[in-house]
């Protein structure tokens, strides 16, 4: 875990160092977060052209890691130099005295991360019985990310291609996993490099986010309250919790420490916790959101600022939204639907600030130079179809329900928290109006009370137009083959909904004790659900199996004695053993190949053929080439692997009720 920390501190100074290109007043804190989410997007993008020149090695690994920190000469140069002391002195001074304020800021940090640190701790463990997961969604990711982790550091993928659907481009945005295999080509474990890495974007995560809120609200309270409610995030799944407790005949602490369902995902909800549904099982969304938030946050610092201060240093503003266009232009491989997000709120911003076009421009041209190679790369030889990844579909994944008992149900207090903060802006702006003032005011510093009477107005409301778009195009449209998939896109609406709920909660806690009650009622109530799932995970109730043992060790086996460039058949299945060689299978999963596009269909059919044995068999192995044929359980009851004909050919390995046969 060692190695993984230090590449990681190596990899954020580079990322800290562009943070000073870009912004002036940030706290020292925020950089370093800004930074590791940064520097690994960079680390990750220059480990990908570097091994497709010349492979990944620990040579490439080492050059990118050089590359990704050659930033830090920045702050050599003056003025940037003496912002970087004045942040730092400013930082040791927080550290500084005592006092009620500051332990509560430490406990708000330390809690933070002790919970974040167990709930990563679940995303995978191995014991003697196999590889496990605590994450009830993550049993089919956890083996996608594994097998793709493992073609990059021991399969040679490069050119990347899909591990899953061997031929074909991989156009999943695979830099989150590559920098696991990169941190694994420097010595690694697998398990600690992920790990590592998913916490560490975990915290920055919080710390951007609340940096984000305060920025767009000037409330430092409403900045504290939105990552509990976007990492607690949930519906009114507790009622159903009230339920199930008063129907069993288990204690509360028993009934507690071994929940039996998530009360955010299953039948009757299908918002889900995000930390559960999105964060553990989606890393490239877990580095794709804070580089977005960074982009949104600088994008909203322009948005309000007056033509005429633009004017003045239009030079300046020219230079730093091309150097954030270009970080924006890393999501294609990063995060590709954060990608689509930035896009639609930045035409929106356009066209609402139509005098600033100069700089919207700047940032268009800073995305463009980045993101189109790579869309074209992963574009060029992809097997997703286009078509399959738009379509008219009313009411997201609502089902059968009632579309407005649908959204009440799965989030609970947010719609009407939402209304209300809506109206405490508008209230504001009127008031600001009367008293000559317009817009958002800026926050007085060290007075989260003022600041948040004082913050307000129409533009806030304005700024949140594009995400209540993103809204209604994901409940009117599939924007994926699997409308579930719409939640990548969703998830962005609540991000953007956020700081006026916070805005609303920070208003109530200081309007007396009767709102500082109810305000401590809503939070519970808008994060309860999550509490339990999260809690159901870090508690350790959710023990699933991805890999036994028998497939860990044919896995491990089969990465030390076949080629690297080895092709398998295998069922078509999330967690083949394959997934744990690092080599490429003729086909895995459906699932996964169905909601990226892929029609697999005739393929599968032909796999099924391979399996069965006999003269078509034989035509098929030959055409597609493949070099080894798994037999496990799951190919002789899903495939009915013909084994007699396959005992024609040499056994390459074989553990417990694994073989795998050597067809050339």
């Amino acid at each position: 875990m060692l190695i993984s920390i230090l590449l990681l501190a190596a990899i954020t100074a580079g990322g800290f160092a562009i943070t000073y290109l870009f912004e002036d007043d940030e706290s020292f804190m925020w950089r370093l977060a800004a930074g590791s989410v940064i520097g690994m997007a960079v680390f990750g993008t220059v480990s990908f052209l570097l091994a497709m020149a010349a492979g990944l090695n620990a040579g490439t690994v080492t050059a990118a890691i050089v590359l990704t920190m050659a930033p830090l000469i920045v702050l050599f140069r003056q003025p940037i130099q003496g912002r970087f002391f004045h942040d730092w002195e400013k930082a040791k001074g927080k550290l500084k005295g005592a006092s009620r304020a500051k332990a509560l800021r430490f406990a708000y940090y330390a809690l933070s991360f002790i919970v974040l640190l167990l709930f990563f701790s679940q995303t995978m463990y191995q014991t003697a019985e196999g590889i496990f997961t605590g994450g009830s969604n993550n049993l089919g990711d956890l083996p996608y990310h594994i097998g793709a982790i493992l073609s990059f550091s021991d399969g040679a993928n490069f050119p990347p291609m899909n591990p899953s659907y061997a031929g074909a481009k991989f156009s999943y945005p695979f830099i989150a996993d590559l920098v696991t295999a990169c941190f694994m080509k420097l010595g690694a474990g697998l398990r600690d490099a992920m790990f590592v890495q998913n916490v560490v974007w975990a915290v920055a995560l919080l710390v951007i986010l609340e940096r984000y809120v305060v920025r767009l609200t000037g409330d430092r309270l409403a900045g504290r309250l939105a990552p509990p409610l976007l990492f607690l995030s949930g519906g009114l799944g507790f009622l159903w919790f009230l339920g199930d407790l008063g129907a069993q005949s288990k204690g509360l602490t028993e009934f507690i420490w071994n929940l039996p369902k998530d009360y955010t995902i299953g039948d009757e909800f299908r918002w889900g916790n995000s930390l559960i549904t999105l964060f553990m099982t989606q890393r490239s969304l877990l580095l794709g959101m804070q580089i977005t938030l960074i982009v949104i946050g600088y994008l909203w610092s322009v948005f309000t600022k007056p033509a005429t201060e633009v004017d003045r240093s239009e030079r300046v503003s020219l230079i730093r939204l091309l150097i954030v266009g270009l970080i924006a232009g890393l999501l294609p491989l990063v995060h590709l639907h954060s990608l689509a997000v930035l896009f639609v709120i930045a035409a929106f911003l356009f066209f609402l600030r139509l005098d600033l076009w100069k700089v919207w421009v700047a940032f268009g041209v800073g995305v463009c130079l980045i993101a189109v190679p790579e869309l074209a790369w992963s574009m060029t030889g992809s097997a997703n179809e286009a078509a399959k990844f738009f379509k008219f579909h009313i009411g997201w994944d609502s089902r059968d329900n009632n579309i407005f008992w649908f959204w009440l149900k799965n989030t609970g207090l947010v719609f009407p928290m939402l209304i209300f903060g809506v109206f405490l802006l508008i209230r504001n702006a009127k008031g600001n109006e009367k008293n000559g003032k317009s817009g958002i005011t800026a926050p007085k510093k060290g007075s989260d009370a003022q600041s948040s009477t004082e913050t307000g107005g129409y533009s806030l409301l304005f700024f949140y137009l594009p995400f209540f778009f993103l809204f209604v195009i994901a409940n009117i449209a599939k924007l994926a083959p699997w409308e579930w998939d719409n939640i990548k896109v969703l998830i962005y609406w609540y991000i953007g909904t956020l700081p006026l709920i916070g805005y609303a909660l920070a208003w109530m806690w200081r309007e007396g004790t009767a709102l500082k009650v109810a305000a401590a009622v809503c939070l519970f109530l808008l994060t309860a659900s999550g509490s339990l799932d999260v809690w159901r995970t870090i508690s350790g109730a959710n023990k699933i199996r991805v890999f036994d043992a028998d497939a860990v060790r044919i896995g491990e086996r089969l990465r030390l004695t076949t080629s690297a460039n080895a092709l398998f058949l295998n069922a078509p299945t999330y967690n083949s053993a394959v997934a744990l060689t690092g080599r490429q299978s003729l086909m895995r999963y459906p699932g996964h190949l169905a909601s990226h596009g892929i029609d697999y269909g005739p393929r599968e059919a032909d796999v099924k053929t391979m399996y069965a044995g006999g003269p078509n068999a034989e035509a098929l192995l030959q055409r597609y080439g493949i070099d080894f044929v798994l037999i496990s359980p799951e190919e002789r009851s899903s495939m009915r692997a013909n084994e007699p004909y396959f005992a024609n050919y040499p056994i390459a390995a074989e553990v417990g009720q694994y073989k795998v046969y050597k067809i050339r």
